[in-house]
């Protein structure tokens, strides 16, 4: 399915494919060292929200868009709670799942409360890249409601989690309640757009 996804043209085709302008809101989960949503930025000019939960990594990003209005970031997690979380920092593989290398502690928002906290009507796109997190976060949002707010959701599901292939099509089956899949690489990405009203 990588092959699949590489031969189509996927990274360039679908990943910034959005309709997009200075009034649309991002969020961009995973944010790692910024690229993605500097790609975007450069194609859109959208106001993004960037989560990165390592802080080295948090503070690099911050400092490559310091003089950006547009892009806010937050140095933590969203999730299905608020608490302190162990992560294995291994570059853009960095995961609360992997025990693959040197621990850190990171602090997860509760994604209701973030969306509370910050007023957060509507969302133009969430990009979800969080190494095994996907699956508590969307869970949440489904089970919220909050879901039916965000327009389009471009995610990877990891397989290297316990059940990863149940919880997957778990959500694919939930999601189907307010969103339609516009393209799926399984375990690479996928999007889910809302249906409308």
């Amino acid at each position: 399915m990588v092959k699949k996804w590489y031969a189509d043209g996927g990274d360039d085709r679908f990943r910034f494919d959005y309709d997009l302008d200075e009034r649309s809101f991002v969020l961009d989960l995973g944010g790692y060292e910024g690229q993605w949503a500097s790609d975007l930025y450069a194609r859109q000019r959208c106001r993004i929200a960037i989560f990165e939960p390592v802080p080295r990594f948090a503070r690099n990003i911050s400092a490559r868009f310091h003089k950006n209005g547009d892009i806010a970031v937050y140095p933590c997690g969203l999730g299905a709670s608020s608490r302190t979380e162990t992560i294995y920092v291994h570059g853009a593989s960095s995961s609360t799942e992997k025990k693959q290398s040197a621990a850190e502690q990171i602090e997860i928002v509760d994604v209701r409360q973030w969306f509370e906290d910050h007023k957060v009507e509507t969302v133009q796109l969430m990009k979800v890249n969080i190494e095994g997190g996907e699956y508590e976060l969307l869970e949440r949002l489904v089970a919220t409601g909050l879901i039916g707010r965000i327009d389009d959701i471009q995610v990877q599901f990891h397989n290297f989690i316990p059940n990863a292939a149940a919880r997957m099509e778990q959500l694919q089956r939930a999601l189907r309640a307010t969103h339609t899949p516009t393209y799926q690489y399984r375990f690479v990405w996928e999007n889910w757009r809302k249906n409308p009203a």
